[in-house]
């Protein structure tokens, strides 16, 4: 079994897109019209085979209910930089009890995101 995608509810499917894309840097995959009012836009994070998909009718879940997704980098020091640049509002990185980096935002809707460095 591989987990390949992961549903995040959004309220502004395309303000959460601009958010993921040029903020975030994920890759926009695909963005479809099926039909029957729902919109599926499949994105993905650089480097990772699991993407998110954000859109109209793919959950029931309230938009900002995804909480604790997780971004594994090598250096959270530089991709905190590099997010906090391209205007991510994101926590300094800190050292968590159980031995890895962290550092915390959340997309518009308030889903919750965060880098680990794995402890080395």
């Amino acid at each position: 079994m591989k987990l390949e995608l992961v549903p995040v509810p959004v309220s502004d499917v395309d303000r959460a897109k601009t958010f993921y894309v040029d903020q975030v840097g994920f890759n926009a995959d695909g963005d479809f019209e099926i039909g029957g009012g729902i919109r599926f836009v499949q994105l993905t994070p650089p480097g990772s085979a699991c993407s998110i998909v954000i859109g109209t009718g793919i959950t029931p879940s309230a938009p900002g209910s995804a909480q604790g997704l997780l971004l594994v980098v090598s250096d959270v020091d530089a991709a905190r930089a590099e997010l906090a640049g391209r205007g991510v509002d994101i926590s300094e990185p800190r050292d968590e009890a159980w031995g890895s980096r962290h550092a915390y935002f959340n997309d518009p809707d308030g889903n919750s995101w965060q880098l680990q460095q794995p402890r080395r």
